[in-house]
């Protein structure tokens, strides 16, 4: 089996392609990773380049060969399997993420994170951390973002400030669940100032929203909103297996889904750069692809891949420095 050493590797930090793909075929020809399409007179096909690639989305109408995940696999390539328009996620009968299989993922941050992780008031700790990391990477993005900007989506505005002053808050949070109040009423004031500057009308959240479907404007945000979700999901889950902590050691989300570390860490960048052009992309009433487009790109600009990568390793590795030692439940 071709290996990651034989590929020209690049560190999944720093790779920018995430791909939806639909009526098609998944497969190798020549060495390489292409997918196949038919048309009405001839097939084409289309090179995957793999070695700078987080995530493949396969939707209706996929097929993926064995060989193609192989492939796919020595070059820690995440597959998911999902519905119309990249939601919902599914694999097998799972919510899940089909990770490469690799016994050689790092320990070091798995073991930083089980010393905090059975100490409740730690995890509560780590859980603060990340919020004000979300809260930090909110204002440096919408603070530099001209298309952002565009729409008067500045920090210094005074709903947007009042919306993100909220740091006093999440220090007093005594608990889980008053963090996720916390986290749930900034979301909900975000929808709201973000319905307001674009103009689409009245905001009403509906997780269920489809994608390709016609309708309003709040219809379509609603469903780019599932649909970018999704895509810092994938990135997400590819931070976790690159730095191999498992899905299930969640600090904020981890009461009923053991996928919920996916959600924590994709929460750290989905309000700053899909929340917003969800939005916009509603107002402008771009098609979906294009729609993905943009957010790939936010993601490449604002460098989303690395913040996660960042904000985990250090939650791992200072958590357990001023913690103590592992407990005995955890060796």
């Amino acid at each position: 089996m071709e290996q990651l050493t034989d590929l020209k590797a690049i560190l999944h930090s720093k790779r920018a392609n995430i791909y939806y793909l639909e009526k098609c075929r998944v497969m190798v020809k020549d060495g390489r990773v292409l997918y196949l399409t038919q048309e009405k007179h001839e097939s084409k096909y289309w090179n995957i380049p793999i070695a700078n690639t987080t995530v493949i989305l396969l939707s209706t109408g996929t097929s993926i060969t064995q060989a193609a995940v192989r492939m796919l696999a020595s070059a820690g390539v995440l597959i998911g399997f999902s519905g119309n328009g990249g939601t919902p996620l599914i694999a097998g009968s799972e919510i899940e993420w089909i990770s490469p299989q690799s016994e050689y993922r790092p320990t070091e941050y798995v073991q930083g994170w089980l010393s905090f992780w059975f100490d409740e008031k730690k995890r509560v700790d780590a859980a603060k951390q990340f919020q004000k990391s979300r809260l930090d990477y909110i204002e440096k993005v919408w603070a530099n973002d001209r298309e952002l900007q565009s729409y008067n989506f500045y920090v210094d505005d005074m709903d947007i400030s009042d919306a993100l002053n909220i740091n006093r808050k999440i220090e007093k949070a005594s608990n889980i669940s008053e963090l996720l109040n916390i986290e749930a009423q900034l979301t909900k004031k975000l929808y709201k100032i973000a319905a307001t500057k674009t103009k689409i009308g009245e905001f009403v959240r509906n997780h269920n929203a489809e994608s390709g479907l016609a309708g309003s404007a709040v219809d379509i945000a609603n469903a780019f909103l599932n649909h970018g979700n999704y895509l810092v999901y994938g990135l997400a889950a590819t931070t976790l297996w690159v730095l191999g902590i498992p899905h299930g050691f969640a600090v904020m989300h981890g009461k009923t889904r053991r996928g919920a570390l996916v959600f924590d860490v994709a929460d750290l960048v989905k309000d700053a750069l899909v929340l917003p052009l969800a939005f916009i992309c509603a107002k402008e009433d771009v098609t979906e692809e294009q729609f993905r487009e943009r957010c790939l790109l936010q993601f490449t600009k604002h460098k989303a891949l690395d913040f996660m990568f960042n904000v985990v390793k250090e939650t791992a590795n200072v958590v357990e420095e001023v913690g103590n030692a592992i407990p005995e439940v955890a060796k």
